[in-house]
């Protein structure tokens, strides 16, 4: 059986169009992170969180040391770390990315546009993260936090979050202490808005939200939403437990489900209140989707 899994996984090739786009990815996320580091943060002696900030931080005391060097030598322990951990591909890729940021660093000479600390701290972070959230969509890092904070957690009970965030902290206190608390109050500025940019980029700006529906009303909200709202739905069988007056009822519905932008959730509720306003709604965030109807059909009335 083993075997005939191996073969399998033989089999499978990874189409050539997806490895184009994550090439592109990978791209844009190299000389957005190099222009947030060469227009804003490294001429002004900013850092910012993880290896990245590590590597800032020691450039600001060695200066006859280039930063594409740092950046490369920081990063190695955590790409070798990623190919035993996560896997070749994504080692490769990465290797591939953090050159790539190194050459540009090192080649392309990015025009300084600011000398206002709240403006280098904003848009150096925004470029950055923007940098590192295209290099992750490509299969990729920018910085080797991620690898080593999964490699802690398999470890551990520590959440991969919690271990970023610990990790961070470490440089921000040694950044005041060797800097000052100004640069480091930047330094966190800077890494907040980098970490928002990474979540944009990643889980999307349009940010789904599945919607769970328990309503007597079942197949009148299916309709709604499939024929009103252009939606696809999932129905699923279900029986009733615990009622209101505290009885065990046992009529069987269907419960439904589907997915919308957090912008469509108001038009989805008002709908749904005017079939069942006591219906029970349970909504939870999805970070990315793929397959099934999930953009909205044209509604032809």
């Amino acid at each position: 059986m083993a075997k005939a899994n191996k073969i399998e996984r033989k089999k499978i090739k990874y189409p050539l169009g997806s490895f184009v786009k994550s090439i592109i990815f990978i791209g844009i996320g190299i000389f957005s992170a190099g222009f947030g580091l060469e227009s804003f943060l490294v001429p002004n002696g900013y850092i910012d969180g993880g290896i990245t900030g590590i590597s800032l931080l020691v450039k600001i005391f060695a200066e006859d040391v280039p930063l594409s060097l740092l950046i490369v030598i920081f990063n190695t322990p955590f790409i070798i770390l990623g190919w035993r951990q996560v896997s070749k591909i994504f080692a490769i890729k990465s290797i591939l990315a953090i050159t790539g940021l190194a050459l540009v660093i090192q080649f392309v000479h990015f025009p300084i546009l600011t000398k206002d600390p709240l403006l280098i701290a904003c848009f150096g972070g925004l470029f950055l993260g923007v940098g590192i959230g295209f290099a992750m969509r490509g299969g990729s890092v920018l910085d080797g936090t991620e690898v080593l904070a999964i490699f802690i957690s398999r470890q551990s009970r520590i959440s991969i979050g919690d271990i970023i965030l610990i990790f961070n902290i470490i440089i921000f206190i040694t950044g005041a202490y060797l800097l000052s608390i100004e640069v480091a109050m930047y330094a966190i500025l800077t890494y907040f808005v980098a970490s928002k940019a990474i979540t944009y980029i990643i889980e999307g700006i349009e940010e789904y939200t599945g919607v769970t529906i328990i309503s007597d009303e079942s197949e009148k909200i299916r309709e709604m939403l499939v024929h009103d709202l252009g939606h696809g739905v999932t129905l699923y069988p279900a029986k009733k437990g615990f009622g209101k007056r505290g009885a065990v009822e046992s009529d069987k519905f269907d419960v439904v489900y589907t997915v919308v932008t957090r912008l469509e959730i108001s038009r989805l509720q008002d709908g749904i209140n005017l079939i069942d306003p006591n219906a029970f709604l349970i909504m939870n965030s999805i970070k990315d989707t793929k397959g099934g109807m999930i953009k909205k059909r044209n509604v032809v009335h």
